[in-house]
């Protein structure tokens, strides 16, 4: 069927039908498609933090290995220990399958490099948010012996605070739906004709 005679309903049908695989895609192939957000994560967190050790990946997990102690109280036993912080980044990443579903339901030519182009130009804002999780974790919730040793001052954990909010509830979400929207302007201008009609 072509896109210039379909209509808004059937999109809907065949976004939501594709929806089941896409998220099955993406929840099994995690651990490959984690691992250039991994990679951009490390190189930016040890490029500018100079107390992140090692980032590690584990399937759909991150996890970032400081220099940072725990505080004394947190570790009755006495023994030497650093904090690591894990981050889950299928948490930021949701918004892939979905933009692979509205891709493959709007039939348009290309559909494989547009899913590729998607994917790429997604990896920034999940390593934002990566990023900004890890931050909250160790310059905020560790508390403040933790947070002392971070050089953070208090504006700065501010802007992470923020920084996590936007990479968390606005990010996963509208920088897919925005990405489909500049690929696909001419699909949707037909499909705001046809319904006109």
């Amino acid at each position: 069927m072509r896109a210039g005679s379909d209509s808004l309903p059937r999109f809907v049908l065949r976004v939501v039908a594709w929806l089941p695989l896409t998220f099955a895609v993406w929840y099994l192939a995690a651990p490959l498609l984690v691992w250039p957000v991994a990679l951009l994560t490390e190189l930016i967190t040890r490029s500018t933090f100079d107390w992140v050790k090692n980032v590690e990946q584990i399937g759909p997990l991150v996890t970032f290995v400081t220099s940072l102690k725990p505080d004394e109280a947190a570790n009755p036993s006495g023994m030497k220990a650093v904090l690591s912080v894990e981050s889950n980044v299928l948490l930021f990443s949701f918004g892939l399958p979905m933009l692979a579903a509205l891709i493959l339901a709007a039939q348009e030519p290309h559909r494989v490099w547009m899913l590729l182009v998607g994917y790429a130009v997604l990896l920034p804002f999940q390593t934002f948010s990566v990023v900004a999780d890890f931050l909250k974790n160790a310059a905020i919730l560790a508390g403040p012996a933790v947070a002392s040793q971070t050089n953070l001052n208090a504006w700065q954990r501010e802007v992470i605070a923020f920084c996590y909010q936007f990479g968390t509830l606005i990010l996963p979400t509208v920088a897919p739906a925005i990405v489909w929207v500049l690929m696909h302007r001419r699909f949707l201008e037909r499909l705001a004709g046809r319904d006109k009609r």
